[in-house]
């Protein structure tokens, strides 16, 4: 019914659900979101092939933004997370955390405006390949029984007390983890794409009031936007941080010898 009002008098739809989510570009199999996966795809391997071309001693601009994400991984996140074993996995969650920080950062970029990682299906994958990855180097190493053994029994622990415990710890190692690293992302990019949206498009239908009184007050709401998008960056950034420690953390409890 407000909807209807709005119409009538001539002014934009209020947001709803619909707003959310770009429409396909060529049918369901172009989408909006596909393109910026393969967007970001390209410009990460267009950044590190052109920093390190020709790598020097005193390393040039290209090269010192690459070394520094580098740098920031290894150090920061694979070596305090899994000591120096983490140092072989450090390409790996360099990967990872340059992709994920790109695509979070779409989220505040004019034309694109959205993360990719807003979108369920895609925290999902990633967590799904750290997930097999964490699974796959734990059996690796110590073979299926043993690693099953020591994810799953607690040394020094009364037997009869393994009757509640094994369930607790094959949910928590093997459901809970790969589940919250996916919706932790996920939430995070959907709930700050969702401020953006409401603030941004909110003071657009409050500037086409006929109040004066509102049109004024959109200012704010575009101030709110301005400053969430800010706040976005932010969010971004430690987003990604997050989600490759996390995946740092579990890969090196699948190396450790005991539970």
């Amino acid at each position: 019914m407000s909807g209807q009002l709005v119409a009538a008098e001539g002014l934009p739809w209020p947001p709803s659900v619909g707003d959310f989510y770009p429409p396909n570009v060529a049918g369901p199999w172009v989408t909006k979101f596909g393109i910026m996966i393969w967007l970001a795809v390209a410009l990460l391997i267009i950044f590190f092939m052109l920093a390190y071309r020709k790598p020097k001693l005193v390393p040039g601009k290209a090269q010192w933004y690459a070394e520094s994400v580098y740098g920031l991984v290894r150090d920061n996140i694979a070596r305090e997370q899994m000591g120096n074993a983490g140092i072989r996995f450090a390409p790996y969650f360099t990967v990872l955390f340059s992709f994920i920080l790109l695509t979070n950062i779409f989220s505040i970029v004019p034309g694109l405006q959205i993360s990719p990682n807003s979108h369920i299906a895609f925290p999902i994958v990633l967590s799904a390949i750290s997930y097999v990855m964490y699974i796959y180097i734990g059996i690796r190493k110590h073979g299926l029984g043993k690693y099953l053994k020591q994810s799953l029994i607690l040394p020094g622990v009364p037997w009869p007390m393994h009757f509640l415990l094994i369930p607790i710890e094959l949910l928590q190692n093997f459901i809970v983890r790969p589940v919250t690293l996916a919706l932790r992302l996920f939430a995070n990019m959907f709930a700050g794409h969702l401020l953006l949206l409401v603030f941004t498009v909110g003071g657009f239908v409050m500037l086409a009031s006929d109040s004066i009184f509102v049109q004024v007050t959109s200012v704010f709401s575009f101030a709110m936007a301005i400053v969430m998008a800010f706040f976005e960056l932010l969010v971004a950034a430690l987003q990604a941080y997050v989600f490759v420690t996390l995946t740092a953390n579990y890969i090196g409890s699948s190396l450790a010898d005991e539970h």
